[in-house]
């Protein structure tokens, strides 16, 4: 299928799910994560900051965990067009963006790089780890900018069944995708 059926196809699977459905799959996933990556003290991830109103999957669930856990947490902002990535702690302060993404106040660009892992939002992602967004190529663009031994994760209420028709150049795949069921892997192997 190509990416724009798939991006309303998802979208709509998304929204027949119920808060609670919605927040117990996100509870699946986070354990999920965990119980593959076992993610430790003073390792770096970005996670991206859920829009709950769009039933994206409940990355506070993993935020909460690993500041808890003393893990470094960083989160995607947008400033002039461009994704930057912002460290917070528990006491860093939030605004609610124009696209309804609550964000950091600060436009400080941690300047980071490496991440040990990086939580992918996406709407669907098939058997080859190719990627749909919300189509405004942010990620892309991210992962070209970061090293190329990060852990590009997705994380998804749904696991693929059909594949994406129209992936492009420029697309870069994600190493795993994680869902309520499964952690798949895409080809690189957990270090």
């Amino acid at each position: 299928m190509l990416k724009a059926e798939l991006r309303k196809k998802y979208t709509q699977k998304r929204k027949a799910l119920s808060t609670d459905e919605a927040f117990l799959l996100s509870e699946k996933v986070f354990e999920n994560f965990i119980a593959y990556f076992n993610p430790k003290e003073g390792e770096k991830v970005h996670v991206f900051i859920p829009i709950l109103e769009r039933k994206e999957i409940n990355t506070q669930l993993f935020i909460d965990f690993f500041l808890k856990q003393k893990i470094r947490v960083f989160v995607p902002k947008i400033v002039e067009n461009k994704l930057i990535n912002i460290e917070i702690f528990a006491d860093t302060l939030f605004e609610t963006s124009n696209w309804g993404i609550p964000e950091p106040v600060s436009n400080e660009d941690s300047g980071e790089t490496f991440f040990h892992y990086v939580i992918t939002p996406l709407l669907y992602c098939d058997e080859k780890g190719n990627r749909v967004g919300y189509g405004k190529g942010f990620y892309d663009g991210f992962f070209e900018n970061t090293s190329k031994d990060v852990k590009k994760i997705g994380v998804n209420y749904f696991n693929p069944d059909e594949n994406i028709d129209d992936v492009w150049e420029n697309d870069i795949p994600l190493d795993y995708l994680v869902t309520p069921t499964d952690v798949l892997s895409f080809g690189k192997g957990l270090e």
